[in-house]
């Protein structure tokens, strides 16, 4: 779903204060390892749905988490595909599709919303497609960078292995 992910952040603020829900800022990526359950975006991406859910489950506080996009993330993937081995052309390639990235930065790439009933959190996660297109660049290179690692390695030991 590609969206302005900066326009919706306010839309969101707005409508958590009128709506009367307590608003807790949290850490983006923050809930990883939760018991959770993924509210349906791509079939249902109106959030008022999903906070009309949280009043009527009797939800008072609400989890809001943002992430901006950084130049930071793209030297990371950058650094890490420089230690693969890759021919020049796929490494211009990865190269090229990393800059072209760059255009996002300081941009909202994700946005979170939570709310917690019984055992579990109840979440509402949007992502663009061009930072779907970031991740998928990223496990791209890291695969490769790991695949390389692996050669002829032999496992943790390096290939040696004791007679005795």
């Amino acid at each position: 779903m590609d969206l302005n992910l900066d326009t919706l952040k306010r839309e969101i603020v707005d409508y958590l204060d009128s709506a009367g829900f307590a608003v807790f800022r949290g850490s983006p990526g923050g809930l990883e390892g939760l018991p959770m359950v993924l509210w349906d975006v791509e079939h249902h991406p109106d959030y008022q749905m999903f906070l009309d859910v949280a009043r009527k489950s009797g939800a008072k506080m609400v989890i809001f988490a943002t992430r901006e996009f950084e130049s930071d993330d793209i030297d990371e993937a950058l650094e890490q595909l420089e230690a693969c081995d890759l021919s020049r052309e796929e490494q211009r390639e990865y190269e090229s599709r990393l800059r072209e990235l760059r255009i996002f930065e300081g941009v909202t790439c994700s946005l979170e919303l939570a709310f917690d009933c019984g055992p579990r959190l109840y979440v509402f996660e949007v992502q663009p497609d061009w930072y779907e297109e970031f991740l998928n660049l990223e496990e791209e290179i890291s695969s490769r960078s790991e695949d390389e690692g692996d050669l002829g390695t032999g496992g943790a030991l390096g290939g040696y292995f004791s007679k005795n």
